[in-house]
């Protein structure tokens, strides 16, 4: 099994990652383009560099993706949790929530 990864994200997390991506895809773009227009040497290595960018890049994908699964199963057990705890707040709450809802749909 792969080694545990840290499952903690935050917004600047998110953020580090969006440029993160934007920079290893505008690598990638690069790269690719200048290996068209390079030597056979050269056009192997600039698509090694690009293959490298592109799979830090999927690292990086599963990283948040496995953070965003973990932050939703936690939300989803305090939820569950919560109304256990406390059944007919919850109750009522979905209520208002509906009701709420049925207001919203009904002025269209």
């Amino acid at each position: 099994m792969a080694k545990a990864r840290n499952t903690r994200i935050n917004d600047r997390d998110e953020d580090g990652l969006m440029e993160q991506l934007r920079s290893s895809l505008d690598e990638v773009e690069k790269l690719l383009g200048d290996a068209a227009h390079a030597g056979e040497d050269k056009a192997g290595e600039l698509r090694e560099k690009a293959m490298d960018a592109l799979r830090n890049t999927r690292l990086a994908l599963h990283d948040t993706q496995d953070a965003v699964i973990a932050r939703s199963r936690r939300a989803a057990r305090v939820t569950d949790e919560y109304v256990h705890d406390n059944p007919w707040q919850a109750i009522g709450l979905s209520a208002v929530a509906g009701l709420l809802l049925g207001v919203l749909i009904s002025r269209r």
